[in-house]
């Protein structure tokens, strides 16, 4: 499975110390070089400051093979370098939060998930316990999203709690 990931799911999880379900749901993730500043930068938590000092294995510092693609000028660096590279690795799954590149990711046919779908596929596994895992989200980080979007993840979890881990798929 190829999965390239923006900046925010893994800063997300970083800061909620989830990290670690990347390698058992992804093997390897790709990433660019962008995005890889992005999580560098001076005012970043120190969480990820930390980690980026001995980046683990499962992470790929990827570039594009190809020039910028310009249709994807209204996006931040890294989210025009994390679909270019999705597209350029044909990429089972993109993973990325920020609405605009997630609909221009769908626009291209890239599968996307975000930080909501990686906990829910964790918890799917048994790794986390999602629930507490987004209350952490909530009220550690500065991750948001609309009412309706948290009310289907915590609907999703409340589902699969009842069904088991195999009744559920994200």
């Amino acid at each position: 499975m190829i999965v390239v990931a923006d900046t925010a799911p893994l800063n997300y999880l970083l800061q909620i110390s989830c990290e670690s379900v990347w390698p058992s749901l992804y093997q390897r993730v790709l990433i660019p070089p962008s995005d890889l500043d992005e999580l560098g930068h001076p005012d970043a938590p120190k969480v990820v400051s930390e980690w980026l000092k001995d980046v683990p294995g499962w992470i790929e510092v990827r570039r594009t093979a190809g020039s910028p693609d310009a249709a994807l000028a209204d996006l931040d660096p890294g989210e025009r370098e994390a679909i270019q590279l999705a597209e350029e690795q044909r990429a089972d799954l993109l993973l990325i939060d920020e609405r605009r590149g997630r609909l221009e990711a769908k626009r291209r046919g890239l599968a996307t998930t975000g930080t909501l779908g990686v906990l829910l596929a964790a918890a799917q596994k048994g790794l986390i316990d999602a629930v507490a895992a987004y209350q952490q989200l909530a009220t550690k980080t500065n991750f948001r999203c609309s009412p309706e979007i948290q009310e289907s993840f915590l609907q999703r979890v409340r589902a699969l709690r009842s069904k088991g881990p195999e009744g559920l798929h994200p």
